[in-house]
């Protein structure tokens, strides 16, 4: 049977205070998987059914405008700030056909963003030795992502490290995951990346 109209308004309600919610810990927890944001809003909120929940887009979008009541007059100069430090990890990173994502390259990044690498190696331990030999202390992590053809979430290996006070993230994948990136769980579409080269073009266009 059909939702009455009075339920589908406050459906949108509740899918708009989670958006709105989720946007605030992305904005000031440093909390940065929007999926884990997403969830943890709508705990805190009581709306436990996840169809009532918004989509990952929606909550991107509560971002933006959470940043431009908020932060517009920091946020653009963290995010320069963290594109021209991806480049300069990207030409260091070459050899491990790098990869940017997250919020740096979608213009969401604000203070506490990391610059986040899709790094493609089938040895992850390759780079491992590469930053030991280039004295780069760095803390292993893993990441959960879902890949292209595959069915659910899978932890992928990698290492965190800071440089001149931002975070950073390398997040090592299969090289076949060059030509098959991660996909979003939401609606299983490839999650945006740009090469060194798109995000030297995006530099010069901003």
């Amino acid at each position: 049977m059909p939702s009455s109209p009075q339920s589908a308004q406050r459906n949108a309600r509740g899918r708009q205070r989670i958006a709105q919610e989720a946007a605030r810990l992305i904005a000031e927890s440093g909390i940065q998987d929007f999926e884990h944001a997403r969830r943890k809003a709508a705990s805190r909120l009581g709306i436990h059914e996840e169809a009532l929940w918004p989509r990952l887009a929606d909550v991107e979008q509560a971002l933006r405008e959470h940043q431009r009541l908020f932060a517009s007059t920091t946020q653009p100069g963290a995010l320069r700030q963290r594109r021209a430090s991806a480049l300069q990890a990207m030409q260091f990173l070459q050899a491990f056909q790098p990869r940017l994502a997250g919020p740096v390259l979608t213009g969401l990044a604000g203070d506490s963003s990391p610059v986040i690498l899709h790094l493609h190696c089938d040895d992850a331990e390759a780079v491992q030795h590469f930053l030991h030999d280039q004295q780069i202390p760095a803390e292993a992590r893993a990441w959960p992502l879902q890949l292209a053809g595959h069915a659910s979430r899978q932890h992928y290996p990698g290492w965190e490290f800071a440089a001149d006070g931002i975070a950073f993230e390398l997040v090592i994948l299969p090289e076949d995951a060059v030509r098959q990136p991660p996909v979003s769980g939401d609606d299983g579409k490839p999650l945006p990346r740009a090469t060194l080269a798109q995000l030297r073009q995006l530099l010069v266009d901003e």
